[in-house]
């Protein structure tokens, strides 16, 4: 992994890009896609380790996938993501579940998922010498494949192949039967070295998001910490969504958002909403906003609050929703940074401002470790290739509004104190979406 973070100082080991993203202190290449989240959550069956999902793959192929349909209620959550998320990286974190199983085949991941399959097995209408074997998820035929008889029981391959939801076992004989279901399939558990074997394995992905699925305030801080860690250490840049009704924990952090609504109609803990928060925060565009954006997922979303009590989420670092009429609404697309310093303005609060400052500092990383670092040389025209580029994601920027006032002498690219090294000065106004109208009204 190439060297990242922020510096104090430049004594950096590792090859890389380092990017501090500071407040100026008021008086006193191609942009990368945006719609990336990652998930760490139970399932109840799936593939191991890290596997990709885009919005079309889940509808399509729920099945193979997860062990259910699309339109299951076992699937709401990954629904509620997809309300607004183009890619998820899922990490199942539980381990130690059974798959299911019969004489012919082994349902493919562990999980009670596995159950609901069948093999049926009947002779062949056009060839008496040929069977058919069909794999039954339910009731609809998932997949249907021909094999030649055999009488054998030493066989080693009895000619059946591997599908999408079953493996099979090659050395038993098939013979006619109306359907064998599948069954001893279980779910495993999580625990605290699952949760942290796959907050390790994400780390080589690059997302937007990362939704914290978890109730326990030490996970929820386990995960701020991580968001923490790779933002300022390696300066992978990206925000955590976590639920955090009773304000357990006030990570006051630019890359922390905190949901404090609960939902009528889910688990015991009611933190579901951290799924569609997740993706929409994911989704959005790099020069839009959230604030005011309805809620179009499936929960019932508790908003039985005060105006007092909205303006003291707002104040406190909190993404909340609220009741507009009929429509549940985003409030304010706020994170939990409360604690204005010298570095870190009132910008800094609003995730407008976070998601134009990780376009810049992922996309110049990028485009550094990969045009730049090792290939070319560090004299007047390297670096004025380096600042062109550079200058150009920025006007790409500027040209979708989401900064104003840009000038190229806005960014300045001189040798470092080593000849190795690039020294990068960047100054930018990030726009924000209107949020409040004063008007007087005069009366003649």
């Amino acid at each position: 992994m190439l060297g990242g973070g922020t510096f104090t100082t430049m004594n950096k080991v590792l090859p890389g890009s380092y990017i501090n993203v500071i407040s100026t202190g008021n008086a006193t290449a191609a942009l990368s896609d945006r719609g990336y989240v990652a998930v760490p959550m139970e399932l109840d069956y799936s593939p191991e380790g890290v596997f990709e999902v885009t919005a079309a793959d889940f509808q399509k192929n729920s099945v193979k996938l997860f062990g259910y349909e699309y339109n299951s209620e076992k699937m709401k959550n990954i629904r509620e993501i997809f309300c607004k998320a183009n890619t998820v990286y899922f990490y199942n974190i539980c381990e130690g579940g059974k798959k299911a199983t019969n004489t012919y085949a082994t349902a493919k991941y562990p999980g009670e998922a596995g159950n609901q399959y069948k093999i049926k097995i009947e002779e062949s209408v056009d060839d008496e010498n040929r069977l058919n074997v069909l794999t039954i998820y339910n009731s609809t035929v998932v997949d249907v494949q021909q094999i030649e008889k055999i009488t054998s029981a030493s066989t080693e391959n009895n000619g059946l192949v591997d599908n999408d939801y079953v493996d099979f076992k090659k050395n038993v004989v098939p013979t006619v039967t109306s359907g064998s279901s599948l069954s001893g399939g279980t779910k495993g558990t999580s625990s605290g070295a699952t949760i942290q074997k796959a907050l390790d394995s994400l780390e080589s992905y690059s997302f937007n998001i990362l939704i914290c699925t978890l109730t326990q305030t030490t996970d929820k801080r386990l995960y701020v910490n991580y968001v923490k860690r790779l933002r300022d250490e390696n300066g992978i840049k990206f925000q955590v969504v976590i639920h955090d009704p009773e304000n357990e924990i006030p990570a006051d952090y630019e890359g922390c958002i905190r949901v404090p609504n609960k939902v009528a109609d889910g688990s015991e803990s009611a933190h579901e909403l951290v799924y569609w928060t997740g993706g929409a925060e994911a989704a959005c565009r790099v020069n839009g906003s959230l604030t005011n954006v309805e809620y179009d997922g499936e929960y019932t979303v508790d908003t039985n609050y005060t105006q007092t009590e909205l303006s003291n989420f707002i104040q406190s670092g909190f993404l909340a929703f609220h009741r507009v009429g009929n429509e549940t609404r985003v409030l304010d697309d706020v994170n939990s940074l409360v604690t204005v310093t010298d570095g870190k303005s009132e910008d800094f609060k609003r995730n407008q401002t976070i998601r134009v400052t990780d376009q810049i500092s992922n996309d110049i990383a990028v485009l550094f470790n990969t045009r730049y670092l090792g290939i070319s040389p560090n004299d007047n025209m390297g670096r004025a290739s380096l600042k062109n580029d550079i200058v150009k994601i920025h006007e790409d920027l500027r040209n979708i509004r989401a900064i104003e006032n840009f000038a190229s002498s806005d960014v300045t690219v001189e040798a470092g104190d080593k000849k190795g090294s690039v020294i990068v000065t960047d100054t930018i106004t990030t726009i924000e979406a209107m949020r409040q109208l004063y008007m007087t009204v005069y009366v003649s």
